[in-house]
């Protein structure tokens, strides 16, 4: 499955709704190429979108090859609606397609998860399942979370969902190991020069 993300990262409002342009601009490009971009997670705030996780169909080389296209920082240029009088006009949004390592997903296996059905809802019109295909995913250790509508049939949405969960656990795991690094690094310029256990005397 082919998963890209959008990001306003730690940018301003304009970034978010930078977001949107991109979103849209890639969704009319992906047009163009035969390629299909469903909107599997958001991140929504005032301004547009913090960030955005994004399905592209059908798998292959022509998409990947699209979505090469676009990975990386996409520069939007707009005067601030937020801001009257604001000299910045370039806003950055980054794009990057989200790889899962084939560990990471089998470690989540379906045991471990809690699913329920439930009736999609929101926005999509004909594209929204009427029936109670969506999904609501709990990963029981982590009391991580999802909800999933975005396919039509209820075996897809926990597909979908396990892997969300999986990226989301990843996620956690970085963030962590991050922590760990950091507060490694302080340690090692860290001297407490009080009430030493040793002294030594030549």
């Amino acid at each position: 499955m082919l998963l890209v993300q959008i990001t306003a990262a730690r940018g301003p409002a304009e970034c978010e709704r930078a977001v949107v342009q991109v979103l849209q601009a890639m969704q009319a490009d992906a047009r163009g190429q035969g390629v299909r971009l469903d909107v599997v997670q958001e991140q929504a705030t005032h301004a547009g979108f913090k960030s955005l996780l994004l399905k592209l169909e059908p798998e292959g080389p022509g998409s990947s090859a699209w979505l090469t296209g676009w990975l990386g920082s996409v520069q939007c240029v707009f005067s601030s609606p937020f801001r009257p009088g604001h000299r910045r006009k370039n806003w950055f949004v980054g794009v990057q397609r989200c790889e899962l390592p084939p560990s990471r997903l089998l470690a989540v296996e379906d045991g471990s998860i809690a699913y329920q059905a439930c009736r999609a809802s929101g926005k999509g019109g004909q594209h929204v399942n009427t029936t109670d295909s969506a999904v609501h995913a709990v990963h029981v250790a982590s009391g991580i979370s999802v909800k999933v509508m975005s396919e039509r049939s209820q075996h897809a949405n926990k597909r979908l969902a396990r892997i969300l969960i999986a990226l989301k656990l990843a996620e956690l795991a970085q963030e962590s190991e991050g922590r760990a690094r950091r507060a490694l690094n302080l340690q090692h310029w860290s001297v407490d020069r009080g009430s030493p256990c040793r002294v030594l005397r030549n």
